[in-house]
């Protein structure tokens, strides 16, 4: 049975929700990946005359008109994707849990993510929401990077005002990894001109986008248990490939195949396949702590 929660922002007809199913296609990449993490597509500037915008240009309030919520009804083969343009004001979730909307919105890796309630990272939803047509049109005068902020803004206070969201930031001294450069240098492969994707399973991981290394600092904390700060200095669009053995030495991958025990660790893999290096370190690290969060109402 699946439960609808879908209900309208602000003035906005219900027509406009039957129109979400024929929007154009949206700009940004779709991220697929087994975890509760994606990115936002970035999209590069048009050369113009005219000088470039920032969030200003906005409505402080700027926020989706429509949006409609629904609990996820899982399928065989279940993924989860956030499709979003930083240059229109829409927005297709499928499969996300509130943790990782969270961590879409706020930029905020998810090992820096305190005090989410255990519904929050459990259940699942499924949302589109579109924006009015102005705000469509004052984001395709922004710049990649402004439109990208103002979504995610706009999807905070989604959160907000469907979810009940409030949060503040603290910053906490606590134990890190520094992703480092290796003695051997940087294995990175060529520069990739498009696509974003992450994926990442128990014993292997793959990571394409704007700031490769810094996403691949962002997986590694899900799977060291701390935070990684990326130290490596490397910008730039790579495709990252990274495969190790499971410090419980499974008998089986992610594939179902047998795994290797004697195989490395990601400590050795980064090493040798990626030439960096996770450092022990303790830093302050900005957290992001959850005061309260609700169900969306059913509406």
């Amino acid at each position: 049975m699946h439960l609808n929660l879908g209900c309208t922002l602000g003035s906005m007809s219900a027509r406009l929700i039957s129109l979400m199913g024929s929007l154009r296609p949206l700009l940004g990449a779709l991220i697929l990946f087994p975890g509760p993490a994606c990115v936002p597509a970035l999209r590069a500037q048009s050369a113009a005359p005219a000088p470039a915008q920032t969030p200003a240009t906005l409505p402080a309030d700027a926020q989706f008109d429509v949006a409609a919520i629904h609990l996820h009804s899982p399928e065989p083969h279940d993924h989860v994707s956030i499709s979003s343009s930083p240059g229109d004001g829409h927005l297709r979730a499928t499969n996300v849990s509130l943790f990782t909307l969270i961590w879409w919105s706020f930029e905020m890796p998810e090992s820096r993510i305190l005090g989410a309630p255990g519904w929050a990272g459990s259940e699942r939803f499924d949302i589109e929401a579109a924006a009015d047509a102005s705000v469509d049109a004052q984001l395709k005068g922004l710049t990649s990077d402004a439109g990208r902020q103002q979504k995610e803004r706009m999807v905070q206070a989604l959160l907000a005002d469907r979810f009940k969201l409030v949060t503040h930031t603290e910053t906490r001294e606590l134990p890190i990894y520094n992703l480092v450069i290796a003695k051997s240098g940087a294995k990175l492969g060529d520069l990739k001109d498009t696509g974003t994707s992450i994926s990442l399973g128990r014993d292997h991981m793959e990571v394409q986008g704007s700031n490769s290394v810094s996403l691949l600092a962002d997986q590694l904390s899900k799977v060291v248990g701390r935070d990684v700060i990326d130290k490596s200095g490397i910008a730039g669009r790579y495709d990252l490939k990274l495969h190790w053995t499971p410090d419980d030495s499974a008998t089986s991958t992610a594939d179902g195949s047998a795994a290797d025990a004697s195989g490395p660790s990601i400590f050795t893999a980064l090493e040798e396949q990626l030439g960096l290096k996770l450092e022990p370190a303790k830093g302050p690290v900005r957290v992001l702590v959850i005061d309260h969060a609700e169900m969306p109402s059913e509406n």
